[in-house]
């Protein structure tokens, strides 16, 4: 299943991600991808907001894996500049399995390395420069969390 939602600013996009904390569980992992600057990373804010990160969480553009404490560990990878096989290096099985919840700017790009069970997101750009089209969908477990989430994010 899937489903597509508009966001008609930053502080929309930002919402959808405060509010899609409340669903993760532990082991979680999301896929983000889409054009730079489609609001990848305002959504992965709202998300480490509404898990309780209370760092200030920046664009990790050169910066591969950031982790963060919140109600759930929070870990925030960036693979723009990484090649597929460079992502074994940095021992991404202990957070893409582990209890934590991951956000994967990209992931598109290791598409083969991500668990079978992930929730994907695509950014692109709408009407203006504000809006913005986010296209939800569920693999494996998460095809059956995507109705709860859909009324969760519709409200």
């Amino acid at each position: 299943m899937s489903f597509i939602l508009r966001s008609h600013s930053p502080e929309e996009t930002f919402d959808y991600g405060s509010k899609l904390a409340s669903l993760l569980q532990p082991g979680d992992l999301i896929s983000l991808t889409g054009d730079l600057g489609a609001g990848k990373t305002v959504f992965t804010k709202g998300l480490a907001k509404g898990l309780g990160v209370k760092e200030n969480l920046t664009s990790p553009t050169f910066v591969i894996i950031s982790e963060y404490a919140g109600r759930l560990p929070f870990y925030h990878f960036d693979v723009y500049r990484l090649h597929a096989d460079e992502l074994a290096d940095l021992g991404y099985q202990d957070y893409f399995f582990g209890a934590g919840i991951t956000v994967v700017e990209w992931g598109d790009k290791i598409k083969d390395k991500l668990p079978s069970g992930y929730l994907s997101i695509n950014f692109t750009y709408g009407k203006n420069e504000f809006e913005r089209k986010l296209e939800f969908s569920g693999h494996g477990e998460w095809q059956g969390r995507m109705h709860e989430m859909k009324e969760l994010l519709s409200k």
